[in-house]
């Protein structure tokens, strides 16, 4: 008796059609981030955390005129660290001494010890990250942090106030475009356009980097909607397939 199998059969090909959707939203900066350093030293890791909290506080005054507040200058990382040195001119030669052949003196003086180690200072340093709530007034706010003792860690980053709604709006109009695209390429066909089977989000970009991309692939991207200078680009693609009616 022959074994029994299951046949499988093969559903038809799905008609349909899948197109690829292409958003830029331009928003003007409205805020600006950037990180600096405080180091202060003290004999002690006490007075180093003494000497740094005065030197923060400094720092956070003589920028409260420009209207930075205590709630934009946010602690990313504080740490104490002990830098030592021993003399090293002070420690003894090492090596094998020579003796004469059979000169052997039971009364010498053993090889001298090893000076007690010199300690150095104790260095306190903080990252604390600046929020600039006016992104035109950055370099100001950065040019007086300078001069009150701190340095700048990094560059100045700019964004939207509505990160998240950028970034939707530009997703949102990805979308539309591949619907309209679709409707197009479907009544060209003789066909109307079903309900959507799939949708997924490939690229979601901002700050430039989309500019950067169809720089190196300009094949790669649709028609570029010029910008202007200064502006925050959120670019968006997305591949939507929709069923025929």
């Amino acid at each position: 008796m022959m074994p029994a199998y299951a046949t499988r059969t093969q559903q038809p090909p799905l008609e349909g059609i899948a197109v690829t959707g292409e958003a830029v939203r331009h928003v003007a900066p409205e805020k600006a981030e950037f990180l600096i350093e405080i180091t202060a030293a003290g004999a002690s890791g006490s007075q180093a955390l003494h000497n740094h909290q005065t030197k923060t506080a400094h720092i956070v005054q003589s920028v409260s005129t420009l209207g930075v507040q205590h709630a934009d200058l946010q602690t990313v990382s504080l740490n104490v660290i002990n830098a030592f040195a021993p003399v090293m001119q002070a420690l003894p030669q090492y090596g094998v001494p020579q003796l004469a052949q059979g000169a052997i003196n039971p009364f010498a003086s053993p090889p001298a010890l090893q000076p007690d180690v010199q300690y150095g200072a104790y260095h306190a340093r903080s990252l604390l990250r600046v929020t600039v709530r006016e992104a035109p007034r950055a370099g100001e706010i950065a040019d007086a942090l300078i001069k009150s003792g701190a340095s700048l860690a990094g560059g100045v980053s700019y964004g939207a106030a509505d990160e998240a709604g950028a970034r939707k709006s530009a997703i949102e109009a990805a979308g539309k475009d591949a619907r309209s695209k679709a409707e197009t390429l479907a009544a060209s066909a003789g066909k109307k356009l079903g309900e959507p089977i799939s949708i997924c989000e490939e690229i979601l970009a901002s700050n430039g980097v989309y500019s950067a991309l169809r720089a190196q692939m300009p094949w790669a991207f649709g028609p570029d909607t010029p910008s202007a200078a200064g502006e925050l680009e959120y670019y968006a693609r997305v591949t939507a397939s929709f069923r025929f009616q």
